[in-house]
């Protein structure tokens, strides 16, 4: 059986924005991610071509025998002066497809997936440390983004990176024996299922050796022993993927934001009466949207408010796709690794609420009581900016820190227990189960009144003509900072893993993650 992995954690907040050529003006986070002097080198007029260069820095990042990091860099542009952005689709897909660099600097390589809506830039070698690539190179197709050589010449484009961890293929247990978990090899075996493959399960009302269901106790959740098959499509968490590091900060909210319509914002708007009601800080909420451009001021801290539907839109626009439970539980326990009953996403059932803030909230604040790695309990904190609510993503990770320090999965996740739920795509009902486990493509709903919901046709809460407007499908795992009990919080938790709530709640966030192909 393979140990728990004991890779150092390093402080990893969130990600960067850049924005670049003809190219807009660069916003530094403190996580240490930098995409920097962004132009436009060559264009091919014969091949409907540009070659778009930048510079790229991020800290505490590695590779070993297990698995590694990366960033996913992706690209808009604008032919109208910034009132629209699109998606840049790149020429070629591939590892160091034709055309494109990696640069001078750390030995890094350009995955472009198949649907070429973006790349990763990942390692070559195992190490760990800072990645620091200059004059790295991807190639954008703008004729096929229907981009004329004219228009070229007065196209606005915006950069924006996503930190990532790989999730290799492999098989798992889900369920942990306890009574919360849904998953049991039958009604009297409380061992967990083995996923050995993304064959379809057929779920049965067995007493034992056999795939077995616990309800939540969910409305429009399947009772306790129903019998039903979870087909091929569904993403059961044996493929590799790629997952974001981190849950989707204020800064990253704010990207994506400020790159809709004013319709889209309208519906994407957080601090509207669906949300949190104020651009005041609330539960330490610090988004702003006053006019056209939102604002934060705490842009490395985890962002709460967000609803399935907006969930859902970030993981489209930024070509990525929301996680099944079963891939919850794969990215925290990792491949092969016997559950532990209760288990947190560390490993262990060891937790330490986090209560005092060390300095000031700016990105490099630390905290201050010992051992400190899940942020729950309603706490109030002392110190900081103090107040309730969720706090900066990798605030329990250093670069000394051991897995249960930084509050780490298995493969280096941050943040997968407490701070805030993360949104899923259920299998305890039909809809959730219907999942096709497609990726985003970059583009929003135009219909008049849904502008900027998601276009996936199989994410749950899809409606044709409204894009992802509603939330049967989904639930939640993992806990909050609002949850005063560590149960929640456990892996294997069921508790809200179907619960159907489109709303707008202060301790509901999430992250994205994208099928390796």
């Amino acid at each position: 059986m393979k140990k728990n992995k004991k890779t150092n954690y390093a402080v990893l907040t969130g990600t960067i924005l850049l924005l670049g050529n003809f190219f807009f003006p660069v916003f530094s986070y403190a996580n240490g991610l930098k995409i920097e002097n962004g132009t436009v080198v060559e264009e091919n007029t014969s091949s409907g071509t540009a070659t778009i260069q930048f510079d790229i820095t991020w800290n505490n990042s590695w590779k070993d025998n297990v698995n590694f990091d990366a960033v996913w860099v992706f690209a808009k542009y604008s032919t109208d002066g910034g009132v629209t952005w699109e998606h840049v689709t790149l020429k070629e897909s591939g590892i160091d497809p034709s055309g494109t660099s990696a640069g001078t600097g750390t030995d890094v390589e350009i995955f472009v997936p198949s649907d070429k809506k973006g790349c990763f830039i990942q390692r070559v070698s195992n190490l760990t440390g800072t990645v620091s690539v200059d004059s790295v190179k991807i190639v954008w197709d703008y004729l096929t983004d229907g981009v004329s050589s004219d228009e070229l010449k007065n196209v606005g484009i915006k950069l924006f990176g996503v930190e990532m961890v790989y999730i290799p293929e492999g098989a798992f247990y889900a369920g942990d024996s306890t009574s919360t978990a849904g998953f049991t090899q039958g009604s009297g075996d409380t061992d967990p299922w083995y996923v050995e493959s993304e064959k379809a399960i057929s779920v049965e009302n067995t007493g034992s050796n056999g795939y077995y269901y616990v309800t939540a106790g969910n409305a429009q959740e399947n009772a306790t022993g129903s019998e039903f098959v979870l087909p091929v499509s569904y993403a059961k968490g044996y493929s590799a993927i790629y997952v974001m590091k981190n849950e989707i900060t204020e800064g990253q909210w704010v990207g994506f934001f400020n790159s809709l319509t004013t319709a889209q914002k309208t519906n994407r708007d957080i601090t509207g009466t669906s949300g949190k009601n104020s651009d005041a800080i609330v539960n330490r909420n610090t988004i702003s949207w006053t006019s056209e451009e939102a604002t934060t001021t705490r842009p490395d801290r985890a962002c709460g408010y967000l609803s399935w539907a907006d969930l859902c839109a970030y993981a489209d626009w930024a070509a990525l796709r929301p996680m099944t439970e079963l891939e919850f539980e794969k990215i925290c326990r990792g491949e092969d690794i016997s559950a532990v009953s209760g288990e947190l996403a560390w490993g262990n059932t060891i937790i330490t609420a986090a209560t005092n803030i060390s300095g000031e909230e700016n990105g490099t604040e630390v905290l201050s009581n010992a051992e400190a790695n899940c942020c729950y309990g309603s706490q109030t904190f002392s110190g900081g900016d103090g107040g309730s609510g969720p706090l900066r993503a990798g605030i329990f990770a250093t670069s000394s820190s051991t897995r249960q320090q930084a509050g780490a999965g298995y493969y280096g996740a941050l943040e997968f227990s407490g701070n805030l739920w993360e949104r899923c795509v259920t299998l305890g009902n039909a809809t959730g189960r219907a999942f096709l486990s497609t990726n985003g493509d970059g583009s929003l709903e135009s219909t008049s009144g849904f502008e900027g919901n998601a276009t996936n046709s199989d994410w749950p809460g899809y409606q044709a003509g409204q894009g992802v407007s509603g939330a049967t499908g989904s639930g939640f795992k993992g806990g909050s900072w609002l949850e005063t009990t560590t149960n929640f919080n456990a892996v294997s938790n069921r508790s809200k893993a179907a619960n159907i709530n489109a709303n707008r709640t202060s301790d509901s966030g999430g992250r994205c993650v994208r099928s390796a192909q």
